[in-house]
């Protein structure tokens, strides 16, 4: 875990030091994180998430953090791969922040392969220094 942070940080470090705010880059430093802990199917993914996390899957699903981290552990849906190719919007507003994003993602929803675009709205929290996951929107996009 080690080595996929300091991969993650040395991409972050490139890919948005010129760009950003320090406050954005933390943000998006956590972004990345998300991406990368859910391609690995790694539960760790469930410390970036707010209590009250709310989801909303392209499928028409909406789940919480309990539906989330029952249906992300018993591997009803195993990732392969989550690509963000375009941030649209990244606005901050005290303690609150929106993303606008897509990003491709494959993988297995019980054995059956899917690949599918998605465009994404997050809205991130930052509760005691730290920015988690509050809702998240996800509608597909085409290919």
């Amino acid at each position: 875990m080690k080595l996929l942070q300091i991969l993650l940080f040395f991409c972050f470090v490139l890919g948005f030091s010129q760009k950003h705010s320090k406050t954005e880059k933390a943000l998006l430093l956590e972004v990345s994180k998300l991406d990368s802990l859910m391609q690995n199917n790694n539960s760790k993914i469930l410390e970036l998430f707010s209590d009250d996390i709310s989801f909303g899957h392209s499928n028409g699903w909406t789940q919480n953090y309990e539906d989330f981290k029952k249906d992300f552990e018993s591997g009803k849906v195993k990732y392969e791969s989550v690509k963000q190719t375009e941030l649209k919007e990244l606005k901050i507003k005290d303690r609150f922040a929106s993303l606008r994003r897509v990003i491709t993602v494959k993988g297995l929803y019980k054995n059956d392969l899917f690949e599918m675009k998605l465009s994404i709205l997050e809205f991130w929290i930052r509760q005691k220094g730290i920015w988690k996951l509050w809702s998240r929107q996800a509608v597909t996009s085409k290919l």
